[in-house]
């Protein structure tokens, strides 16, 4: 392998925290944009002053985030297995994974695509846009960011990803901002200059789209200017089926996870809505805030694993020990940290999006509840990584639905016969702390098992 290859330098030779820190700071920076970018979008939508237009676009947001999960299952499949092949010096079959997740994403995206447009007035009724008034603006937002958009939102995603096997996190992070804050300053321009007044949801919507577009087109100029990559892009190619099963294997945690985790908080909302808007108001903002710590996190694992699977297939056991060591001392860190700011600061930080009142109080309480899971979910994101980047995907996808479908699920309808307001908030940080105590026993007995036998056999 050419020594100049830059997986070559950050996956092999740089010092570990060197490694982790190039590869996971703009996979992190990329999160967190995401995140504000969202937090832009609602507040946006809520100059108007119309709760219907808010309500209609919040609906969407499971149909818009499938496009997430379909990129995840090709993404973290594809990346994985690019980053093995890399570490087993194997840069045609890393070359085909890409190949294979690129053109697998595409397909099943417009598969998509198809399906929820053409079956979109049942679909959004039974996701909460019943009333007529609703049911309208959701399908004009629908149409456009999915039918529309979805194909650009979702390949620019699994781009991203695939950008990481090879360590260009860097590159993977540009088009993710540039497109992030081209959304941000659509917004406005589309909703409040360009088309006229009552048609805000139809800017947002081609804020989006636009954006989104734009991100995949800026990640497609970055990988035709770059040289010496192992990313293929031709058509047709050679996938064995092994490969095939090892992406989709591996992704599939992923994709359900963030599967589940749209369908908790449709839940969560859902169980809310007994305790009223000032509630549901509250809720939704102690959410958004407590995903900055999530996100900072998801970003530093995404960065971390393909180091993780290259330093796995290349039998390097002491660095790969020492990525994982060092990778949870820092997402528990992050974890502690926003904990501590969310506790002591939670009345400012929801004060932020909601004028004093009732709804302020209750976001304030529901963030105190909340972040008390976040150091814990940092550590259970960390070994979920760690088990897809070696090849466990039974392990990672039992954890993946344990936090969020099988524990917290049952507990929200549990928790809340004994708190009503209360109850259903706290079964995500009980979730998160049972996930964590899990993810690390089932760590713990694989580096036992794993020293014990004194042998890299096993690695494929």
């Amino acid at each position: 392998m050419n020594p100049n290859n830059r997986e070559q330098t950050i996956f092999k030779e740089a010092p570990v925290m060197s490694a982790i820190g190039k590869l996971a700071l703009p996979t992190i920076a990329g999160q967190i944009i995401l995140v504000i970018y969202n937090m832009a979008d609602t507040f946006f939508i809520g100059l108007t002053g119309s709760d219907v237009k808010l309500t209609a676009v919040t609906i969407c947001l499971p149909a818009f985030m499938f496009l997430s999960a379909i990129a995840n299952l090709f993404g973290v499949g594809g990346a994985s297995e690019a980053a093995r092949s890399l570490g087993s010096e194997k840069r045609d079959r890393a070359g085909v994974s890409c190949a294979f997740s690129f053109y697998g994403c595409a397909l099943l995206t417009l598969l998509y695509i198809l399906l929820a447009v053409l079956f979109r007035h049942p679909f959004l009724n039974l996701i909460g846009a019943g009333a007529e008034d609703v049911h309208c603006f959701a399908n004009t937002y629908l149409l456009v960011t999915v039918g529309l958009g979805g194909l650009g939102t979702s390949m620019s995603m699994v781009m991203a990803h695939l950008f990481r096997s090879e360590g260009r996190s860097l590159d993977a992070s540009i088009g993710i901002v540039i497109g992030s804050v081209l959304n941000i300053l659509l917004d406005p321009l589309f909703m409040f200059v360009l088309l006229p007044k009552g048609k805000e949801v139809l800017g947002a919507a081609l804020a989006t789209a636009v954006s989104n577009w734009a991100a995949f087109l800026v990640m497609g100029i970055l990988q035709a200017r770059r040289q010496n990559s192992v990313l293929r892009f031709s058509f047709p190619f050679a996938a064995d089926k092994k490969l095939v099963k090892n992406i989709l294997s591996t992704g599939l945690p992923a994709c359900i996870m963030t599967l589940f985790e749209n369908i908790s908080y449709a839940c969560l909302d859902w169980l809310m809505m007994a305790n009223g808007t000032a509630a549901q108001a509250g809720l939704g903002v102690a959410k958004k805030i407590n995903m900055l710590a999530h996100a900072t996190v998801r970003g530093l694992t995404q960065g971390v694993l393909p180091l993780i699977a290259y330093n796995y297939a290349a039998k390097d056991k002491q660095r790969m020990k020492q990525v994982i060591r060092d990778t949870v001392l820092i997402a528990v860190s992050i974890g502690i940290v926003c904990m501590v700011l969310c506790l002591t600061l939670s009345r400012p930080l929801v004060g932020i999006f909601v004028r004093p009142g009732e709804s302020l109080t209750i976001g304030a309480k529901f963030l105190r509840i909340l972040t008390v899971g976040g150091p814990f979910s940092a550590c259970a994101y960390t070994f979920i990584s760690f088990f897809q980047a070696v090849k466990k995907p039974k392990t990672s996808f039992l954890l993946a639905i344990l936090r969020k479908g099988i524990l917290d699920l049952p507990m929200m309808f549990l928790f809340r016969l004994f708190a009503p307001l209360t109850g259903s908030v706290y079964a995500t940080p009980v979730a998160d702390i049972l996930c964590c105590l899990t993810s690390f026993a089932l760590f713990a007995s694989y580096y036992r098992s794993h020293r014990l036998s004194g042998s890299e056999a096993h690695i494929k």
